[in-house]
């Protein structure tokens, strides 16, 4: 974990020069139900004195334990409706997602239960999905990947440039500014799209996503990053692809029900647009049976954008952030990633 060596060995010294006794006089039930390495595991234990650390291998376990935690930490196991209306003693569940749409959002408010995630994490991996994709659709590979196949030399397969493009980004959060970051390195002009229209870093412009009508004519490339809430479901609708350019691609890595499926496919097969970029589907997974497995404007991905191999370090690293705040009666609770239950983000 990034930084754990430093911030372990600050909190050994912290407890020995006797300016920590809050922490080691609290007694809490932390529950992990994320797979952790052993490394990590014995740093939370030696790391926080009074808690008692419980790392869950099961379903099973997760909604047994889960009654007697203060804190869960999770994937999804044990924060469904059946294990929360029995966890009585929860106080704070920590998702390592970003999206909390599959979350009894009403239960979790009901029961004064906080809520965070691990938004944020995601930026670094995503962008890199995304810039990779728009270059993937310019350099046409599929096509090179196609002639290496059948071992035919052809250079006559038409190729493009991203350089000095405008990008358009839908959900100008940290996946955004750090999509819009690396478009910068291509001279792309980037347009920002979101809720509140204000500045976001690396944006030379921001709009509202009430106008969004106004930013689509320009959109060489579209990366969709939109969470899954009332407001953004099937948030584009046929009109919005009829105002795009036809040499325009469609990217997203957001959420799937951001659009309908058959919204998405008329318009590629009526050539509104040129390409489809998918990792998030309205249903999934999708269907072996469902045209966009041999569309040939479409590249498709199986909800894997937000995958890395630093993603559980990343996530704990937030974990603790806001556990060290957790666990201080003295620090400011300003948590980190704290969802407002109301609005779903």
């Amino acid at each position: 974990m990034k930084d754990v060596a430093f911030r372990a060995e600050w909190k050994r010294v912290i407890v020995e020069e006797g300016k920590q006794t809050f922490l080691e006089g609290i007694h809490m039930q932390v529950l992990v139900a994320v797979k952790l390495d052993q490394k990590m595991k014995q740093h939370f234990e030696s790391s926080y004195p009074g808690v008692t650390f419980h790392f869950s291998s099961s379903k099973e376990e997760t909604e047994k334990l889960v009654k007697d935690a203060e804190v869960l930490v999770t994937g999804g196991n044990g924060a469904d409706e059946a294990s929360l209306r029995t966890a009585d003693k929860l106080k704070w569940i920590m998702v390592i997602s970003a999206g909390v749409d599959y979350l009894p959002l009403d239960i979790i408010a009901e029961k004064g239960i906080m809520l965070t995630n691990a938004n944020g994490i995601h930026r670094i991996q995503m962008a890199e999905y995304a810039i990779s994709s728009i270059l993937a659709v310019a350099r046409n590979e599929r096509a090179f990947l196609k002639k290496q196949e059948e071992h035919v030399w052809d250079k006559d397969i038409m190729i493009d440039e991203i350089t000095a493009k405008k990008l358009v980004v839908v959900g100008a959060g940290a996946i955004g500014q750090e999509v819009a970051r690396l478009g910068k390195a291509f001279r792309m002009h980037t347009i920002g799209v979101s809720r509140s229209g204000s500045p976001k870093d690396h944006f030379d412009e921001v709009y509202k996503q009430t106008d969004i009508e106004t930013v689509l004519p320009h959109a060489d490339y579209l990366i969709s990053i939109l969470p899954s809430t009332k407001e953004t479901k099937y948030f584009y609708k046929e009109n919005h692809f009829d105002l795009m350019p036809k040499h325009a691609v469609f990217l997203n890595m957001g959420r799937g029900d951001a659009v309908a499926m058959d919204v998405l496919l008329d318009a590629l097969n009526k050539e509104k647009i040129k390409a489809a970029v998918l990792d998030v589907f309205e249903e999934e997974p999708l269907s072996e049976d469902h045209p966009f497995w041999d569309h040939e404007r479409v590249i498709l991905t199986p909800h894997m954008a937000g995958k890395t191999p630093y993603y559980t370090e990343r996530a704990m690293d937030v974990f603790e952030k806001n556990l060290d705040i957790y666990t201080n009666e003295e620090a400011e609770k300003q948590y980190i990633n704290k969802i407002d239950l109301d609005r779903g983000y």
